[in-house]
C-alpha cells in the first residue's frame, strides 16, 4: 500500500471473525448529496442565498438534481456578485424565499452525506438556515472535497486548489461557473476523482473516509500537555522549541482553548503541524484586555520574527503610491513608505492592490504614465497618449506648472480632501454608463471603494498618532469595560473594569502609571491600524482626548461610507 500523503490512515481491521461494522459500508453503496450555494456576497458570512444547487450520486452516477433561485429576503446583490455569478436582482426578485425552498431540500437531501468544496461555508449557511426557521439539524455526515484535494494531491500537481483549478487538472465534463448547479456538477466529478486516488490508499468505505486524521495527529496529541499551564484570559503566546527560540506567536481572547485546538483534528494547516512537531514549550503573556493582547502580538512578530509567522516572513508586502519627484510627476507602486510630501495613497496590503488604486487615479486625472523625459531631444508623444491614457508633455502640456495644475485635485486627494476625487470619480460612472459599460462602470466603484477604505484605516491612524493622550472604554458581553490608554499613537496602557460604574476611576489610576511615549515615538504602523479600527469600532466611548478625535467630512472615511452605500444599492 503507497504512503498516504496528507492523512494518517485509519487503524488497520483487527484479525478474526468481523461483523458488519468491521466491514465498513463501500463508497459505492453511498448516497451522496452534492451542493453548492451562491449568495449576496453583502457581508463575511457570504450574505443570503441567491441560489441552491445540489446533485444526488450514488456508485459514482447522478440520480437526482435540484436547482432554485432564491429571494434574498431584503438583501441585494452586489455588482461584483452579480458579475461573477451572472445572478441579478431582478432574477431573484420573483424566486421563492429560503422559507420555502429549504424543506423542499431537506427532503431531496434526507438520508444522504453532503458533499461540498470548502465545506464550512456551504455548511455553514444550511445550519444557519435551519435555526433560522426552526427546523432541526439533520446530523448530516459532511465531506469537504477541498481538504481531500489538499491531503491527496501532493505539493507541486496543482498550483491551487480552487474548484475551477482541480476541475481542470482532472478534466470534468462541466466547467465551473459561479452557478450552483454547475459548481455542484464539477464538484461530483472531482469527488469520483478524489475517490479514485483515495482507492489507491487502500480507503474504500465510507466509514475509513470519515476516520481520516490530518498527518501527524497522533504525534501531536502526545503534546496536548504543553496546554495544561496556559491560562484562561486574553493574551499573547508563543510555541518555542528546544533550544527556546520563539517558533509561533498567536493571540487569543482565551489562551488556554486556542492553544490546546493546536492539538486537534480541528487543525489542518501544514505549516501548523510542522510548527508543533517541533515546539517543546508554551510560553504566555496575559493581557488586561484583547486590544491589548493584538498590540502586544504585532509588537513580538515584528521584533522576534518567528519562523512559522507569515507576517514577519514578508513585511515587504506593504505598497504605497508615490508621486514621483520630477517636473512632471507619476505615480508610482512603492515598498517603503514615501516622504509625506510625495504620499499619493497607502498603504496597501498587495501590491496587486496598488496597481488597481494607481489604474483608477489614472482614469480620473490626466497623469503622465509614460517614464519619457520630455527634455529629452528623443522625446515623442507614447502611445498611451493616443487614447488619452498619458497626460501631460504626450498631451501637449510642456508648461509643467500648467501640468501640475491639471493635477491639483489628485494632490488634494493625497492630502486627506476627498472633495473633487468624489466629483470625478461620479462623473467617470455616469460617463461609463451612459456607454452602457456597465461591467467597467462596476469594476471602478469596486476598485475606489477598496482604495477608499485603504485610505480611511490610514486617515484614523494618522489622526491618532497626532493626539498626546485619547482615553476609552468599550462594554463587552459579560458586562465588564475594556478600557484603552493611547499615547501619541501608541498603546500605553489597558485595563478592564467589572462595571460601569468604576470605568472613570480606572482610567484615572491607568493614566498615573501608564508608559511615557514620545511623539514621533516609531511605532509600527499595524498598531495604529488596530488602535484606530478599535476606537472607531461598534460600541467604544471615548472618556477624554486632548486634542478632537474628529475626521473630516471630506477625509476619507466619510468617502467610504457614502460609496460603500451606493455599491450595496442602499
Amino acid at each position: 500500500m503507497k504512503e498516504f500523503p496528507g492523512f494518517d490512515l485509519p487503524e488497520p481491521v483487527r484479525s478474526g471473525q468481523l461483523n458488519i461494522a468491521d466491514i465498513g459500508t463501500d463508497l459505492s453503496d453511498v448516497t451522496f448529496t452534492v451542493l453548492d450555494f451562491e449568495t449576496t456576497g453583502s457581508d463575511r458570512s457570504g450574505g443570503n442565498v441567491t441560489e441552491i444547487g445540489a446533485v444526488r450520486m450514488r456508485g459514482g452516477a447522478v440520480d437526482g438534481e435540484f436547482q432554485t433561485l432564491v429571494n434574498p429576503a431584503g438583501q441585494v446583490v452586489s455588482p461584483f456578485v452579480q458579475r461573477l455569478t451572472g445572478i441579478t436582482n431582478s432574477m431573484v426578485a420573483a424566486a421563492p424565499e429560503m422559507r420555502t425552498v429549504l424543506p423542499a431540500f431537506l427532503e431531496f437531501a434526507r438520508g444522504t452525506v453532503l458533499v461540498a468544496h470548502n465545506a464550512p461555508f456551504d455548511i455553514g449557511i444550511l445550519r444557519r438556515a435551519c435555526e433560522e426557521h426552526a427546523y432541526p439539524w439533520p446530523q448530516f455526515r459532511v465531506v469537504d472535497t477541498l481538504t481531500l484535494a489538499r491531503r491527496i494531491l501532493p505539493k507541486g500537481e496543482v498550483r491551487n486548489h480552487k474548484l475551477a483549478t482541480l476541475a481542470q487538472h482532472f478534466g470534468t465534463r462541466t466547467d465551473p461557473e459561479h452557478r450552483a448547479l454547475a459548481d455542484a456538477r464539477a464538484t461530483g466529478e472531482l469527488l469520483n476523482h478524489l475517490f479514485d486516488r483515495l482507492g489507491g490508499y487502500g480507503v474504500n468505505t465510507l466509514e475509513e473516509l470519515l476516520s481520516l486524521k490530518p498527518q501527524g495527529l497522533g504525534r501531536r496529541r502526545t503534546k496536548l500537555h504543553l496546554a495544561d499551564n496556559v491560562p484562561t484570559g486574553p493574551g499573547v503566546y508563543m510555541f518555542l522549541d528546544g533550544a527556546r527560540r520563539v517558533l509561533y506567536i498567536g493571540k487569543s481572547r482565551d489562551m488556554h482553548t486556542r492553544v490546546r485546538s493546536y492539538f486537534t483534528a480541528g487543525e489542518t494547516r501544514g505549516r501548523m503541524t510542522e510548527m508543533v512537531t517541533a515546539a517543546q514549550e508554551v510560553t504566555t503573556v496575559p493581557c488586561a484586555t484583547e486590544a491589548e493582547a493584538a498590540v502586544r502580538e504585532v509588537r513580538l512578530i515584528g521584533e522576534l520574527a518567528p519562523p512559522y509567522n507569515r507576517r514577519s516572513k514578508r513585511p515587504e508586502r506593504q505598497t504605497w503610491l508615490k508621486f514621483t519627484d520630477e517636473a512632471f510627476p507619476r505615480l508610482s507602486a512603492v515598498r517603503t513608505q514615501p516622504p509625506h510630501g510625495l504620499l499619493a495613497a497607502g498603504p496597501f496590503s498587495s501590491h496587486r492592490s496598488a496597481l488597481q488604486a494607481k489604474n483608477v487615479l489614472e482614469q480620473l486625472y490626466p497623469l503622465k504614465t509614460c517614464t519619457q523625459n520630455p527634455r529629452s531631444a528623443k522625446f515623442r508623444p507614447c502611445a498611451a497618449s493616443q487614447v488619452d491614457a498619458c497626460g501631460g508633455p504626450c498631451c501637449g502640456i510642456a508648461n509643467a506648472r500648467e501640468y501640475q495644475h491639471s493635477i491639483r485635485g489628485l494632490k488634494q486627494f493625497a492630502a486627506g480632501d476627498t472633495a473633487d476625487f468624489s466629483h470625478r470619480l461620479n462623473e467617470r460612472l455616469k460617463q461609463l454608463s451612459q456607454q452602457q459599460r456597465f461591467e467597467s462602470a462596476s469594476d471602478a466603484l469596486e476598485a475606489a471603494v477598496q482604495m477608499l477604505r485603504v485610505q480611511a484605516r490610514a486617515e484614523a491612524a494618522r489622526l491618532i498618532n497626532q493626539i498626546q493622550q485619547i482615553a476609552a472604554a468599550r462594554p463587552q458581553p459579560n458586562g465588564s469595560w475594556e478600557i484603552v490608554l493611547i499615547r501619541w499613537g501608541r498603546l500605553a496602557a489597558s485595563e478592564t473594569a467589572a462595571k460601569a460604574s468604576a470605568v472613570l476611576s480606572t482610567a484615572r489610576e491607568m493614566e498615573a502609571t501608564a508608559a511615557h511615549v514620545e511623539p514621533e515615538y516609531p511605532t509600527l504602523l499595524e498598531e495604529h491600524t488596530i488602535l484606530s479600527a478599535w476606537l472607531y469600532g461598534e460600541g467604544t466611548v471615548l472618556i477624554s482626548s486632548t486634542a478632537p478625535l474628529a475626521l473630516p467630512r471630506t477625509g476619507f472615511g466619510f468617502a467610504s461610507a457614502r460609496l460603500g452605500s451606493r455599491r450595496r444599492g442602499d
